[in-house]
């Protein structure tokens, strides 16, 4: 395709590709997978995938059935950078799962009312009850990535915010809600990819916001506003999981894998669950250490 057929310098990547194109550059489908250090030369195949799936999803019910009666209260927030698999992942966890104890957060643009409240007011509203899991599709730390980079909030507001975040976990953890965070981590050329399928596939275009596309070029910007929000707000109480995100697949049972490890249940079978692939699961202090 021209000179899209070879990657361009760094620095330069996005300037070069163009998503009104249909035709994906080639360079950019050879280097999705690898990018951003992925560590798989291929993806999961989808048999393997299904089989562990099921066997997953089967144990994602006895931890549900252990939270209705033992009252355990679960948050878990899902955070990365736009087409990181969010939706799709937590899809996946709630397929099977009772919708009345398992819910799901993704909550728009604040109105004008909630723009003069505290800002974590209305993230407060959306806590698990007891017996409740509630996922958070984007969270509070929208203050600390989105905002920032796009110009929503002033630097004052996100340095105040991620001065207080720890003591807002905290406060949730103290008083007995279960917080589990996630991060999901894809190479700049994935997320190329990712956002060129939603521009041309009409299945996929309602997730193709004004919001990814101005993002195209701000690739440096969101990295450094990610470096700062995990190191600032990576907690013993409330630590960050880090996830590599290229492969769904593989990122969709390595998240489920992780949070099964998190809660003793009746009946959980290890052998079944596995160990989350240490070579895609990182701590902050693992993922920093790693480059």
């Amino acid at each position: 395709m021209g000179k899209n057929d070879n990657k361009p310098n760094s620095g330069a990547t996005r300037q070069a590709f163009n998503m009104e194109v249909p035709e994906l550059p080639g360079w950019i489908e050879k280097a999705a997978l690898a990018s951003g250090g992925y560590p798989y030369d291929n993806e999961m195949k989808r048999k393997k995938y299904e089989r562990h799936l099921h066997k997953l999803q089967i144990e994602l019910m006895k931890l549900q059935r252990h939270v209705i009666d033992t009252g355990e209260r679960i948050a878990i927030v899902f955070e990365g950078r736009d087409s990181a698999g969010k939706g799709g992942t937590i899809k996946r966890i709630t397929e099977h799962l009772n919708p009345r104890q398992a819910r799901v957060v993704a909550l728009t643009k604040p109105t004008e009312v909630e723009h003069g409240q505290w800002y974590m007011q209305r993230y407060v509203e959306h806590m698990p009850t007891r017996g409740e899991i509630v996922i958070f599709d984007r969270s509070w730390y929208n203050r600390a990535g989105v905002e920032p980079v796009m110009g929503f909030c002033t630097p004052e507001e996100t340095r105040q915010f991620l001065e207080a975040v720890p003591a807002f976990e905290r406060m949730l953890t103290d008083d007995g809600i279960r917080l589990i965070k996630f991060w999901l981590d894809i190479g700049e050329e994935m997320q190329l990819k990712r956002l060129h399928a939603r521009q041309h596939d009409p299945l996929k275009q309602w997730k193709l916001s004004p919001i990814d596309i101005k993002g195209l070029g701000l690739w440096d910007d969101y990295t450094r506003a990610r470096n700062t929000m995990l190191r600032r707000s990576d907690s013993m109480n409330a630590p960050w999981t880090i996830v590599r995100a290229n492969d769904k697949k593989r990122l969709r049972l390595n998240i489920i894998r992780s949070i099964l490890g998190e809660v003793v249940y009746k009946g959980r079978d290890m052998e079944t669950i596995g160990r989350p692939d240490s070579r895609l699961v990182h701590t902050v202090d693992q993922f920093f250490a790693g480059g």
